[in-house]
Protein backbone atom coordinates (compact mmCIF):
# COMPACT_ATOMS: atom_id res chain seq x y z
CA UNK A 1 0.00 0.00 0.00
CA UNK A 2 2.62 2.67 1.01
CA UNK A 3 4.54 2.02 -2.21
CA UNK A 4 1.34 3.50 -4.23
CA UNK A 5 1.35 6.52 -1.40
CA UNK A 6 3.32 9.88 -3.04
CA UNK A 7 6.57 10.05 -1.96
CA UNK A 8 7.48 12.82 0.11
CA UNK A 9 11.09 13.82 0.30
CA UNK A 10 12.59 16.16 3.21
CA UNK A 11 16.10 16.80 3.05
CA UNK A 12 17.23 18.23 6.63
CA UNK A 13 15.97 17.51 9.91
CA UNK A 14 16.29 20.76 11.43
CA UNK A 15 13.60 22.75 12.81
CA UNK A 16 11.63 23.33 9.04
CA UNK A 17 12.52 19.86 7.85
CA UNK A 18 11.44 18.37 11.50
CA UNK A 19 8.06 20.34 11.74
CA UNK A 20 7.19 19.31 8.19
CA UNK A 21 7.73 15.96 8.58
CA UNK A 22 5.87 16.05 11.62
CA UNK A 23 3.02 18.09 10.15
CA UNK A 24 2.59 14.98 6.92
CA UNK A 25 2.02 12.11 10.01
CA UNK A 26 -1.83 12.19 9.56
CA UNK A 27 -1.28 12.68 5.44
CA UNK A 28 -2.14 9.72 3.44
CA UNK A 29 1.92 9.97 1.94
CA UNK A 30 5.45 8.19 2.27
CA UNK A 31 7.35 10.53 3.67
CA UNK A 32 11.73 10.13 3.92
CA UNK A 33 13.40 12.55 5.49
CA UNK A 34 16.91 12.33 5.11
CA UNK A 35 19.95 14.05 6.44
CA UNK A 36 23.79 13.84 7.13
CA UNK A 37 23.68 14.01 10.82
CA UNK A 38 21.49 11.42 12.85
CA UNK A 39 19.78 14.15 15.28
CA UNK A 40 18.33 17.59 15.41
CA UNK A 41 20.22 20.30 16.88
CA UNK A 42 18.45 23.39 19.16
CA UNK A 43 20.63 25.88 17.98
CA UNK A 44 19.84 28.63 20.16
CA UNK A 45 20.83 27.08 22.56
CA UNK A 46 24.44 25.72 20.42
CA UNK A 47 26.73 28.77 22.53
CA UNK A 48 25.66 27.23 25.61
CA UNK A 49 27.86 24.46 25.11
CA UNK A 50 30.50 26.22 23.70
CA UNK A 51 30.72 27.99 27.06
CA UNK A 52 30.39 24.84 28.88
CA UNK A 53 26.81 25.38 30.35
CA UNK A 54 25.40 22.31 28.85
CA UNK A 55 26.53 18.85 27.24
CA UNK A 56 25.89 18.43 23.66
CA UNK A 57 23.29 15.41 24.41
CA UNK A 58 21.27 18.29 26.01
CA UNK A 59 20.24 19.99 22.57
CA UNK A 60 20.35 17.02 20.67
CA UNK A 61 17.77 14.92 19.80
CA UNK A 62 18.00 11.51 17.58
CA UNK A 63 15.86 12.03 14.48
CA UNK A 64 14.92 8.10 14.73
CA UNK A 65 13.81 8.48 18.08
CA UNK A 66 11.99 11.66 17.71
CA UNK A 67 9.96 10.17 14.62
CA UNK A 68 9.70 6.84 16.06
CA UNK A 69 6.04 6.66 15.99
CA UNK A 70 5.32 8.21 12.43
CA UNK A 71 4.57 5.21 11.10
CA UNK A 72 4.54 7.34 7.54
CA UNK A 73 7.91 8.37 8.07
CA UNK A 74 11.09 6.43 7.25
CA UNK A 75 14.62 7.99 7.88
CA UNK A 76 17.44 8.05 6.08
CA UNK A 77 21.37 9.05 7.43
CA UNK A 78 22.86 9.96 4.05
CA UNK A 79 24.46 13.05 2.25
CA UNK A 80 22.55 14.70 -0.83
CA UNK A 81 24.83 15.74 -3.37
CA UNK A 82 22.59 16.83 -6.27
CA UNK A 83 18.90 16.72 -8.25
CA UNK A 84 17.50 15.50 -10.96
CA UNK A 85 14.28 17.13 -11.63
CA UNK A 86 13.65 15.70 -14.73
CA UNK A 87 13.64 12.18 -13.11
CA UNK A 88 12.44 13.16 -10.03
CA UNK A 89 15.25 12.12 -8.02
CA UNK A 90 17.35 13.18 -5.09
CA UNK A 91 20.90 12.32 -5.64
CA UNK A 92 22.88 10.73 -2.58
CA UNK A 93 27.14 10.05 -2.70
CA UNK A 94 25.61 6.26 -2.21
CA UNK A 95 22.11 6.61 -3.93
CA UNK A 96 18.85 7.94 -5.38
CA UNK A 97 16.08 8.85 -3.42
CA UNK A 98 12.62 8.88 -6.07
CA UNK A 99 10.34 11.72 -4.84
CA UNK A 100 7.01 13.33 -6.08
CA UNK A 101 6.83 16.37 -3.72
CA UNK A 102 10.54 17.56 -2.32
CA UNK A 103 11.32 19.66 0.38
CA UNK A 104 14.92 21.52 0.81
CA UNK A 105 15.73 22.11 4.18
CA UNK A 106 19.13 21.86 4.21
CA UNK A 107 19.80 25.12 6.12
CA UNK A 108 22.66 27.17 6.33
CA UNK A 109 26.88 27.46 7.19
CA UNK A 110 29.34 30.07 7.90
CA UNK A 111 30.15 32.51 5.88
CA UNK A 112 33.51 34.46 5.68
CA UNK A 113 32.70 36.97 3.10
CA UNK A 114 35.26 35.52 0.26
CA UNK A 115 37.99 34.78 3.36
CA UNK A 116 37.88 31.27 4.09
CA UNK A 117 41.11 30.92 4.84
CA UNK A 118 40.06 32.51 8.12
CA UNK A 119 38.22 29.65 8.81
CA UNK A 120 41.26 26.96 10.53
CA UNK A 121 41.57 30.67 13.01
CA UNK A 122 37.94 31.21 13.70
CA UNK A 123 35.56 28.42 13.93
CA UNK A 124 32.25 29.60 13.58
CA UNK A 125 29.01 28.38 15.91
CA UNK A 126 26.85 26.21 13.67
CA UNK A 127 26.60 22.62 14.50
CA UNK A 128 28.50 20.39 17.77
CA UNK A 129 31.50 19.54 16.32
CA UNK A 130 31.95 23.76 15.91
CA UNK A 131 30.23 24.18 19.64
CA UNK A 132 32.76 21.58 21.07
CA UNK A 133 36.09 23.11 19.44
CA UNK A 134 35.09 26.81 20.73
CA UNK A 135 34.41 25.75 24.18
CA UNK A 136 37.96 23.62 23.92
CA UNK A 137 39.93 26.58 22.40
CA UNK A 138 38.49 29.05 24.97
CA UNK A 139 39.91 26.49 27.74
CA UNK A 140 43.10 25.86 26.10
CA UNK A 141 43.47 29.37 26.23
CA UNK A 142 43.27 29.72 29.86
CA UNK A 143 45.43 26.82 30.38
CA UNK A 144 48.13 28.23 28.00
CA UNK A 145 47.97 31.36 29.90
CA UNK A 146 48.85 29.74 33.20
CA UNK A 147 52.01 28.35 31.73
CA UNK A 148 52.79 31.02 29.73
CA UNK A 149 55.57 33.78 31.71
CA UNK A 150 56.08 36.06 28.67
CA UNK A 151 53.47 38.72 29.57
CA UNK A 152 52.67 39.49 26.19
CA UNK A 153 52.20 35.84 25.22
CA UNK A 154 50.12 35.59 28.19
CA UNK A 155 47.71 38.95 27.20
CA UNK A 156 47.40 37.02 23.66
CA UNK A 157 45.70 33.91 25.41
CA UNK A 158 44.09 35.75 27.69
CA UNK A 159 42.47 37.81 24.81
CA UNK A 160 39.05 36.37 23.29
CA UNK A 161 37.53 38.38 20.35
CA UNK A 162 33.97 37.44 18.68
CA UNK A 163 33.37 39.17 15.27
CA UNK A 164 30.06 39.78 14.72
CA UNK A 165 27.52 40.85 17.78
CA UNK A 166 24.13 39.76 16.22
CA UNK A 167 22.54 37.46 18.83
CA UNK A 168 25.13 34.53 18.84
CA UNK A 169 27.95 37.18 19.37
CA UNK A 170 26.34 38.49 22.30
CA UNK A 171 25.27 35.55 24.01
CA UNK A 172 28.89 33.95 23.69
CA UNK A 173 30.44 37.05 24.59
CA UNK A 174 28.80 37.41 27.76
CA UNK A 175 28.89 33.90 28.60
CA UNK A 176 32.51 34.30 28.12
CA UNK A 177 32.73 37.06 30.33
CA UNK A 178 30.85 35.54 32.94
CA UNK A 179 32.85 32.75 32.64
CA UNK A 180 36.34 34.87 33.07
CA UNK A 181 34.80 36.64 36.23
CA UNK A 182 32.97 34.34 37.81
CA UNK A 183 33.18 30.36 36.33
CA UNK A 184 36.94 30.35 36.81
CA UNK A 185 38.16 33.04 39.38
CA UNK A 186 39.71 30.28 41.76
CA UNK A 187 40.64 27.81 39.55
CA UNK A 188 44.56 28.74 38.45
CA UNK A 189 46.88 30.05 40.35
CA UNK A 190 49.22 32.25 38.22
CA UNK A 191 46.78 33.91 36.57
CA UNK A 192 43.55 35.59 37.16
CA UNK A 193 40.85 34.54 34.77
CA UNK A 194 38.95 37.60 35.21
CA UNK A 195 42.09 39.66 33.72
CA UNK A 196 40.57 37.83 30.74
CA UNK A 197 39.56 40.48 27.61
CA UNK A 198 36.63 39.78 25.57
CA UNK A 199 36.20 41.87 22.33
CA UNK A 200 33.28 41.70 20.58
CA UNK A 201 33.95 43.31 17.23
CA UNK A 202 30.90 44.62 15.02
CA UNK A 203 31.02 46.29 11.94
CA UNK A 204 27.84 48.01 12.19
CA UNK A 205 27.29 50.65 14.68
CA UNK A 206 25.42 48.85 17.36
CA UNK A 207 25.07 45.22 18.61
CA UNK A 208 21.66 43.77 17.54
CA UNK A 209 21.38 45.44 15.06
CA UNK A 210 17.94 44.03 13.86
CA UNK A 211 16.29 45.24 17.02
CA UNK A 212 15.11 48.96 17.46
CA UNK A 213 17.85 51.59 18.56
CA UNK A 214 16.49 51.51 22.38
CA UNK A 215 17.04 47.53 22.56
CA UNK A 216 20.27 48.12 21.08
CA UNK A 217 21.53 51.06 23.36
CA UNK A 218 20.03 48.81 26.61
CA UNK A 219 22.44 45.52 25.41
CA UNK A 220 25.55 47.47 25.04
CA UNK A 221 25.15 49.02 28.10
CA UNK A 222 24.55 45.76 29.84
CA UNK A 223 27.54 44.16 27.84
CA UNK A 224 29.69 46.72 29.39
CA UNK A 225 28.43 45.88 32.64
CA UNK A 226 29.64 42.80 32.22
CA UNK A 227 32.88 43.93 31.38
CA UNK A 228 33.23 42.72 27.20
CA UNK A 229 34.74 45.65 25.22
CA UNK A 230 32.62 46.08 22.03
CA UNK A 231 34.32 47.64 19.21
CA UNK A 232 31.20 49.00 16.73
CA UNK A 233 32.33 50.36 13.28
CA UNK A 234 35.13 48.04 13.35
CA UNK A 235 35.70 46.09 10.08
CA UNK A 236 38.14 42.85 10.60
CA UNK A 237 40.62 42.80 7.71
CA UNK A 238 42.77 39.90 8.52
CA UNK A 239 42.81 36.63 11.01
CA UNK A 240 45.77 35.17 11.34
CA UNK A 241 47.36 33.24 13.48
CA UNK A 242 47.91 34.87 16.58
CA UNK A 243 46.55 38.20 15.48
CA UNK A 244 43.76 40.08 14.20
CA UNK A 245 43.38 43.01 11.92
CA UNK A 246 40.64 45.72 12.37
CA UNK A 247 40.31 48.81 10.53
CA UNK A 248 38.48 51.57 12.60
CA UNK A 249 37.68 54.85 11.58
CA UNK A 250 40.30 54.60 8.27
CA UNK A 251 43.34 52.99 10.64
CA UNK A 252 44.31 49.76 10.66
CA UNK A 253 44.62 48.21 14.21
CA UNK A 254 46.39 45.02 15.90
CA UNK A 255 44.85 43.07 18.17
CA UNK A 256 46.93 39.98 19.36
CA UNK A 257 45.17 37.27 20.72
CA UNK A 258 44.87 33.65 20.23
CA UNK A 259 41.28 32.64 20.37
CA UNK A 260 39.11 34.28 17.72
CA UNK A 261 35.29 33.11 17.34
CA UNK A 262 33.18 33.79 14.23
CA UNK A 263 29.49 35.09 14.69
CA UNK A 264 29.60 37.51 11.83
CA UNK A 265 27.98 35.67 8.41
CA UNK A 266 26.13 32.76 7.09
CA UNK A 267 26.07 31.45 3.72
CA UNK A 268 22.94 29.14 2.11
CA UNK A 269 23.91 25.38 1.79
CA UNK A 270 25.81 24.78 -1.36
CA UNK A 271 22.58 22.64 -2.21
CA UNK A 272 20.82 25.51 -2.20
CA UNK A 273 22.49 26.43 -5.94
CA UNK A 274 22.49 22.57 -6.68
CA UNK A 275 19.02 23.15 -6.78
CA UNK A 276 18.41 26.60 -8.17
CA UNK A 277 20.76 24.93 -10.97
CA UNK A 278 18.66 21.91 -11.66
CA UNK A 279 15.28 23.98 -11.84
CA UNK A 280 16.36 27.02 -13.50
CA UNK A 281 16.05 29.06 -10.26
CA UNK A 282 18.22 31.71 -9.15
CA UNK A 283 20.23 32.49 -6.30
CA UNK A 284 21.39 35.34 -3.54
CA UNK A 285 24.76 37.08 -3.25
CA UNK A 286 24.78 34.47 -0.28
CA UNK A 287 23.88 31.78 -1.92
CA UNK A 288 19.74 31.48 -1.06
CA UNK A 289 17.47 29.79 -3.26
CA UNK A 290 14.61 31.85 -4.72
CA UNK A 291 11.51 31.10 -4.00
CA UNK A 292 7.77 32.00 -5.11
CA UNK A 293 5.04 32.85 -2.71
CA UNK A 294 3.81 29.85 -1.98
CA UNK A 295 7.69 28.42 -1.55
CA UNK A 296 7.71 26.77 -4.31
CA UNK A 297 11.11 26.84 -6.75
CA UNK A 298 10.90 28.12 -9.89
CA UNK A 299 8.22 26.65 -12.37
CA UNK A 300 8.39 23.30 -9.96
CA UNK A 301 5.41 23.38 -7.32
CA UNK A 302 6.21 19.88 -6.63
CA UNK A 303 9.35 21.52 -5.24
CA UNK A 304 9.64 23.21 -1.99
CA UNK A 305 12.72 25.21 -0.03
CA UNK A 306 12.07 26.65 3.81
CA UNK A 307 14.08 27.85 6.40
CA UNK A 308 17.80 29.40 6.23
CA UNK A 309 18.44 28.31 2.78
CA UNK A 310 16.09 30.22 1.16
CA UNK A 311 15.48 33.53 0.00
CA UNK A 312 11.79 34.59 1.03
CA UNK A 313 10.23 38.00 0.76
CA UNK A 314 7.80 39.08 3.49
CA UNK A 315 4.91 41.52 3.08
CA UNK A 316 7.69 44.31 4.17
CA UNK A 317 9.48 43.69 1.04
CA UNK A 318 12.70 42.63 2.93
CA UNK A 319 14.11 38.67 2.78
CA UNK A 320 12.66 36.95 6.55
CA UNK A 321 14.96 36.46 8.85
CA UNK A 322 16.49 33.39 9.46
CA UNK A 323 14.88 32.54 12.40
CA UNK A 324 13.92 29.09 14.01
CA UNK A 325 10.12 29.96 14.02
CA UNK A 326 9.83 31.41 10.70
CA UNK A 327 11.31 27.75 9.25
CA UNK A 328 8.66 26.02 11.55
CA UNK A 329 5.88 28.11 10.14
CA UNK A 330 7.35 27.56 6.25
CA UNK A 331 7.23 23.79 7.49
CA UNK A 332 3.73 23.66 8.69
CA UNK A 333 2.84 25.17 4.90
CA UNK A 334 4.46 23.52 3.21
CA UNK A 335 2.82 19.89 4.20
CA UNK A 336 -0.07 21.78 3.97
CA UNK A 337 0.65 22.50 0.39
CA UNK A 338 1.68 18.92 0.02
CA UNK A 339 -1.24 17.52 1.55
CA UNK A 340 -3.79 19.87 -0.48
CA UNK A 341 -1.54 18.85 -4.04
CA UNK A 342 -1.89 14.90 -3.02
CA UNK A 343 -5.66 15.46 -2.72
CA UNK A 344 -5.93 17.45 -6.12
CA UNK A 345 -6.35 20.37 -4.50
CA UNK A 346 -4.34 23.74 -4.68
CA UNK A 347 -3.85 26.39 -1.81
CA UNK A 348 -3.64 29.84 -2.94
CA UNK A 349 -3.05 31.75 0.07
CA UNK A 350 0.71 32.48 0.01
CA UNK A 351 2.84 32.08 3.08
CA UNK A 352 2.61 34.51 5.31
CA UNK A 353 4.82 34.64 8.46
CA UNK A 354 3.38 35.46 11.72
CA UNK A 355 6.03 37.33 13.56
CA UNK A 356 5.62 36.64 17.61
CA UNK A 357 8.43 38.05 18.47
CA UNK A 358 12.63 37.50 18.76
CA UNK A 359 15.02 37.18 22.13
CA UNK A 360 18.54 37.40 22.62
CA UNK A 361 20.24 37.12 25.96
CA UNK A 362 23.71 39.00 27.08
CA UNK A 363 24.18 37.24 30.87
CA UNK A 364 22.89 36.93 34.01
CA UNK A 365 19.63 38.51 34.22
CA UNK A 366 20.05 40.35 31.03
CA UNK A 367 18.44 40.10 27.43
CA UNK A 368 16.19 42.01 25.16
CA UNK A 369 13.12 40.70 23.70
CA UNK A 370 10.43 42.11 21.07
CA UNK A 371 7.54 40.10 21.56
CA UNK A 372 4.98 42.27 19.07
CA UNK A 373 4.72 45.50 19.46
CA UNK A 374 6.40 44.85 22.92
CA UNK A 375 9.93 46.15 23.67
CA UNK A 376 11.52 43.96 27.22
CA UNK A 377 14.67 44.28 28.59
CA UNK A 378 16.19 43.26 32.01
CA UNK A 379 15.21 40.62 34.05
CA UNK A 380 11.56 40.45 32.38
CA UNK A 381 13.31 39.63 29.08
CA UNK A 382 15.47 36.99 30.50
CA UNK A 383 12.45 35.41 32.27
CA UNK A 384 10.93 35.59 28.79
CA UNK A 385 13.62 33.97 27.14
CA UNK A 386 14.20 30.98 29.62
CA UNK A 387 10.86 29.63 29.53
CA UNK A 388 10.23 30.07 25.46
CA UNK A 389 13.71 28.25 25.00
CA UNK A 390 12.74 25.56 27.31
CA UNK A 391 9.68 24.78 26.21
CA UNK A 392 10.79 24.59 22.89
CA UNK A 393 13.67 22.10 23.61
CA UNK A 394 12.54 18.46 21.57
CA UNK A 395 12.74 16.01 24.08
CA UNK A 396 10.95 16.18 27.46
CA UNK A 397 14.33 14.54 29.03
CA UNK A 398 16.29 17.09 27.60
CA UNK A 399 14.54 19.91 29.28
CA UNK A 400 14.43 18.36 32.26
CA UNK A 401 18.14 18.17 31.83
CA UNK A 402 18.39 21.71 30.89
CA UNK A 403 16.56 22.93 34.16
CA UNK A 404 19.09 21.12 36.08
CA UNK A 405 22.07 22.67 34.60
CA UNK A 406 20.79 25.84 34.51
CA UNK A 407 20.00 25.75 38.44
CA UNK A 408 23.29 24.98 39.04
CA UNK A 409 25.05 27.34 36.94
CA UNK A 410 21.83 30.12 38.99
CA UNK A 411 22.61 29.16 41.94
CA UNK A 412 26.08 28.38 42.02
CA UNK A 413 27.74 29.53 38.91
CA UNK A 414 29.46 26.90 38.15
CA UNK A 415 29.12 25.03 34.36
CA UNK A 416 29.60 21.09 34.63
CA UNK A 417 30.35 20.56 30.59
CA UNK A 418 34.04 22.55 30.74
CA UNK A 419 35.60 19.82 29.32
CA UNK A 420 38.39 19.77 26.14
CA UNK A 421 37.44 17.41 24.35
CA UNK A 422 38.40 18.46 20.78
CA UNK A 423 41.59 17.57 19.18
CA UNK A 424 42.37 20.99 17.37
CA UNK A 425 42.42 22.41 21.05
CA UNK A 426 45.42 19.46 21.76
CA UNK A 427 47.09 20.39 19.26
CA UNK A 428 47.00 24.20 20.46
CA UNK A 429 48.27 23.01 23.43
CA UNK A 430 51.11 21.16 21.95
CA UNK A 431 52.06 24.11 20.07
CA UNK A 432 52.16 26.36 22.78
CA UNK A 433 54.32 23.81 24.79
CA UNK A 434 56.96 24.06 22.09
CA UNK A 435 56.88 27.70 21.89
CA UNK A 436 57.62 27.56 25.88
CA UNK A 437 60.05 25.10 25.05
CA UNK A 438 62.30 27.56 22.61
Amino acid sequence: MAESLPRVVVVGGGFGGLRATRELRKANVQVTLVDRRNHHLFQPLLYQVATGDLSPANIASPLRHLLRKQKNCTTILAEVVDFDVAAKQVILADGILPYDYLVLAAGATHSYFGNDHWAPFAPGLKTIEGATEIRSRILVAFENAERELDPAKRAAWLTFVIVGAGPTGTELSGALSEIANFTLRHDFRNINPSDARVMLVEGGPRPLGIYPASLCAKAAAALVELGVELRTNSMVTEIADGHVLLKVDGREERIDTRTVIWAAGVAASPLARKLADATGGTNSRAGHIQVNPDLSVASHPEIMAIGDITNCVGENGQPMPGLAPVAMQQGEYVAARIVAMAAGRTIDKPFKYRDRGSMAVIGRYRAVAMVGERQLSGLTAWLVWLVIHLMEITLFSNRVLVVIQWASSFFFRNRSALLITHETAARLAIKAKNDVAA
